[in-house]
């Protein structure tokens, strides 16, 4: 059964550029910001100590650094007061020694706000480490916990993207956003109080300066919102349509589809180019115009405060003090709308994470009885066995087969007929519609499903080989086996002369798609993992079908004494492998429409000796 699995790679918005300094560019909203954010602030109480003392450095780090342009206003007022004096012709020298202890006591300032702000940063980074940590390795278990019918309506690409974007959004924004937020909340409201000391006046022209930058970035912000949120789609279609080539490139060339692969990419990437120009540019305007309008709001306030300070309501430092905290104060609020977009982003990837996590898992029950005690010989009972991957369609309608330990029992009908989903209900990756499945007179759902699984050994046509060593590849059969019995596992699989022929031998390292070795060999190598875990049950699901002729006679002599004494279900075309079963079940939408061994099912002249005799008519396999 061969199933289309598609990937889809998301990708973030671009960058945009904010009011006096730089802004994020829109993020596609949590859709529950505050349940998403209950369920992360529960894996964060084990820190909540840890984070009070971040939050608490963050306060003050951000107070040190509020009060030193009114400390820096006493040094100048007082090296204005004594040019003055030179310049009056009054007595007396400037105060020197005054002004070296206002700046070293700044310096000190400045100095614990930096250090402050290292050890938050510092905490909150480990912080944000261990959730991620966490996270993923509930993830990771989450994944083990989850049905199989799950991973076929979902892609790979999605749960991927889960464990490591979504983190990783998650990491990032949650080590940057927090302490922000703090420390723009507290610099605001302290630069505000500092800025009525000196004057209310001039404030109030800065909040009309600041009202008006506000509504202008709003007016952007809508205008652009859709041009970042066609961006990210897009951007997203461009990454999906790059992998789906990149992973099947070589079939896209077999047939020609280069031109075409082309075209499908530049309509895309169009479309990408269009939307992110028109973001961009809608984003770019905001730090022009946002600084023509603060530029704007420093002449005002130059123009006011020299007037005032001529008519002696203002002095010199004063006016300095409070161009500084003007631009203190525009700041934070830049820092407030990135936050609130890194909140936004952080809460979406979080409900992705959690809405994973939530997931139903697989049902577990307790054990009736264990492998161990069961005493199992291999009889297997299929009694009216149903099911069906939607509740509404049954794909296996009416299964019924008495199986007797030892015997080799071949699976065999057209594609659709049930064949592979008989053997994954087996080993229970579906639990049944209906009806039930015995080995030696007990239910599967008496065993877990762990324990059951420890007597099933599996060969599958489409071969899984991960990143490691061929030693390791096929101790994975049997993680405690030494190397003497894996190497005996190799050579009963005619797997060992090929290996040894190979630069490393049984060292030699597999990459990650364990395309250094062919097909044939893949499958040797799955073989020999199979016979080394020494299963009581073996399946066998086309395990020979990518091996050439010479190749398949050797593993059938394997296979022979595998399967001596076992019982063993195999769906094959081959007909060596059907030719010597002890039984053939023949399949056909879901249900046994003949059984027998190949010369009865030839004799009987019916739907079986159509299959087999269609391959000498028209070149088909069974």
């Amino acid at each position: 059964m061969s199933e289309m699995k598609q990937r889809r790679t998301q990708g973030g918005p671009g960058g945009g550029h904010g009011p006096m300094g730089g802004m994020s560019a829109p993020v596609v909203k949590a859709k529950d910001f505050k349940g998403g954010y209950k369920k992360l602030a529960a894996y964060l109480s084990p820190f909540k100590w840890l984070m009070a003392v971040v939050f608490i450095l963050a306060i003050s780090s951000s107070l040190f650094g509020i009060v030193g342009p009114k400390i820096m206003a006493l040094a100048i007022d007082k090296l204005v007061a004594g040019i003055m004096l030179k310049f009056t012709g009054g007595s007396g020298e400037i105060d020197f020694d005054y002004i070296g202890t206002v700046l070293l006591g700044l310096l000190g300032l400045y100095v614990l706000s930096a250090t402050f702000s290292y050890l938050q940063g510092f905490l909150m980074s480990g912080v944000s480490a261990k959730v991620s940590y966490k996270l993923r390795k509930d993830i990771m278990e989450k994944i083990n916990k989850l049905p199989l019918a799950y991973f076929h309506k979902n892609s790979q690409g999605d749960v991927l993207s889960r464990i490591t974007n979504d983190v990783d959004t998650l990491n990032t924004s949650l080590n940057q956003s927090l302490t922000q937020i703090i420390t723009s909340i507290t610099t605001l409201v302290g630069v505000f109080i500092m800025m009525l000391t000196i004057s209310w006046s001039l404030t109030l022209v800065i909040l009309g300066v600041l009202i008006v930058s506000m509504m202008l970035l709003m007016l952007i912000m809508s205008k652009s919102q859709k041009h970042f949120a066609n961006q990210q789609k897009y951007l997203g279609a461009v990454n999906g349509h790059v992998e789906e080539m990149y992973g099947g490139h070589v079939v896209m060339k077999a047939f020609n589809g280069e031109a075409k692969s082309v075209a499908a990419f530049d309509k895309e990437n169009d479309q990408l180019i269009e939307a992110g120009f028109k973001a961009e540019f809608l984003s770019g305007l905001m730090m022009p115009l946002l600084s023509l309008i603060g530029n704007l709001g420093y002449v005002v306030v130059c123009i006011m405060g020299g007037a005032m300070a001529a008519a002696g309501n203002m002095t010199i430092g004063d006016i300095q003090a409070f161009l500084q905290y003007v631009r203190n104060f525009t700041q934070p609020l830049t820092q407030v709308a990135q936050v609130g977009s890194q909140l936004q982003r952080m809460v979406a990837a979080s409900e992705r994470i959690f809405e994973f996590l939530e997931e139903e898992e697989e049902t577990v029950t307790e054990a009736k009885i264990e492998m161990a005690t069961a005493d199992v010989k291999g009889n297997v009972r299929f009694e009216h066995v149903k099911f069906g991957y939607e509740p509404d369609h049954l794909v296996i309608k009416d299964f019924s087969a008495d199986i007797k330990e030892g015997q080799k029992v071949a699976l065999v009908g057209p594609t659709g007929a049930g064949k592979t989903t008989m053997v994954k209900l087996l080993m229970r990756f579906y639990d049944l519609t209906g009806g039930a499945i015995y080995i030696d007179n007990h239910k599967l759902t008496d065993f877990t499903r762990s324990d059951l699984r420890t007597e099933f050994g599996m060969v599958l046509q489409d071969t899984w080989l991960y990143n490691g060593t061929i030693m390791e590849n096929i101790r994975y059969g049997k993680l405690d086996a030494t190397d003497e019995e894996v190497i005996a596992a190799a050579k009963a699989a005619q797997v060992d002369h090929f290996v040894r022929t190979l630069p490393d031998g049984y060292d030699m390292v597999l990459n990650e798609e364990a395309n250094n070795v062919s097909q044939g060999e893949k499958q040797l190598l799955t073989i020999a993992r199979a016979i080394l875990a020494d299963p009581q049950i073996m399946i066998l699901d086309e395990a020979t079908s990518s091996v050439d002729t010479r190749t398949e006679v050797l593993i059938q002599k394997a296979m022979d004494t595998l399967m001596h004494g076992r019982t063993s279900f195999i769906i094959a075309h081959r007909l060596s492998t059907i030719k010597n079963a002890d039984l053939i079940l023949c399949m056909n939408n879901g249900d046994i429409v003949e059984q027998g061994t190949h010369e009865e099912l030839l004799a009987n002249g019916g739907f079986y000796a159509e299959l087999y005799n269609s391959q000498f008519d028209e070149g088909e396999e069974v």
